[in-house]
């Protein structure tokens, strides 16, 4: 029997499929393995190239098979989507996963430590209970609404809701006005926490030496900055800066044929927690230009005057996500064009 050379690894929780080839490619045997026997196939086997696609679990496993002398590559999904056979189940899918890691041209996943995915798990946190925070807002001024009081938009006009419904003389239901006070007591304990992790995350922030360099980019702030040293894969592995955005799903859709050229809106792609955050700090930048002694930027004011100012948002994340690309290479803090001259 010819050695293995690649295996194609389709993870699950219970189940796993595996499917081996040799040098050339062909096939040599395709197998299902539980999930307790899976660390010791692998370590039965010679020393090979192992490849699975980026999902739930698999940095897990690629540090596990790479503690036992594998090579691992984490594919895209979408990458390997291609090289499906028509039918779709666990072994077709580790095929697929097999033939595109053998690829010459095919892009690969930095496989993240531990630390890498806690450090990660400080703004998933985060992002999770804000949107909770965000839910109760919007219940709490839609069941207002049914009662006749209609909240300003924002979640600070919330803070008239305490009043309004711990009055003694409160018009509403008592039914309603207890049910109310849960969602406030609830709104308030979240409050607290994202407080909290602001608070360390401001903490990152002045102890890290990556962080503290792109903060001296226009729109980058504490929350941004440690993000991109959390969640951003290795700068070095992208080409250009332009490779870096479009990575955040930065850069246009294209659609072009017959050497005509067409674009459309961003791919968004990526990381959307980078993304987003860096939108809200182009924002943030686009806002200020236009306040009355603000420094000129003849770049923002050439795009605003002729393009709608969300769109000019969007275009300088673009060119914010390749100022951090080349921060992050050169190992230089950001200077301003006037001062680079």
């Amino acid at each position: 029997m010819k050695e293995v050379s690649t295996i194609g690894l389709d993870i699950a929780k219970q189940v796993f499929q595996v499917h081996a080839a040799d040098a050339e490619g062909a096939a040599l045997f395709s197998k299902k393995i539980t999930r307790s026997k899976l660390l010791g196939f692998f370590a039965s086997q010679s020393p090979c190239l192992v490849a699975m696609e980026a999902c739930g679990g698999a940095h897990h496993w690629a540090r596990e098979l790479a503690r036992l002398g594998h090579e691992v590559r984490l594919i895209p999904p979408s990458y390997v989507k291609p090289y499906v056979k028509r039918q779709k189940n666990d072994a077709v899918d580790a095929e697929a996963i097999c033939e595109a890691a053998r690829r010459l041209n095919m892009r690969f996943v930095a496989v993240k430590s531990e630390e890498q995915q806690a450090n990660a798990l400080l703004f998933r946190t985060r992002d999770l209970l804000v949107r909770q925070r965000t839910q109760i807002v919007n219940a709490l001024r839609g069941h207002m609404m049914e009662f006749g009081w209609v909240a300003p938009k924002g979640r600070y006009h919330v803070i008239d809701l305490h009043g309004l419904i711990e009055d003694p003389d409160c018009a509403l239901p008592p039914a309603a006005q207890a049910m109310l006070k849960i969602m406030l007591d609830a709104l308030d304990g979240l409050d607290r926490q994202v407080s909290d992790l602001d608070k360390e995350i401001a903490r990152r922030a002045r102890e890290d030496a990556t962080a503290k360099r792109l903060m001296t980019i226009p729109g980058i702030g504490p929350v941004t900055a440690v993000a991109l040293a959390a969640l951003a894969p290795p700068f070095e592995g992208f080409a250009r800066g332009r490779d870096f955005a479009a990575w955040l799903g930065l850069t246009p859709r294209q659609m072009s044929t017959g050497g005509k050229q067409k674009l459309g809106s961003i791919t968004k792609m990526g990381e959307r927690t980078l993304r987003r955050l860096l939108i809200i700090g182009s924002t943030a930048v686009v806002r200020q230009s236009t306040r009355p002694g603000a420094p000129k930027n003849p770049w923002l004011e050439q795009m605003l005057g002729r393009k709608p100012r969300m769109l000019v948002a969007v275009a300088l994340a673009n060119k914010m996500a390749r100022i951090v690309w080349a921060v992050m290479t050169r190992n230089e803090d950001y200077r301003t064009p006037a001062a680079a001259i």
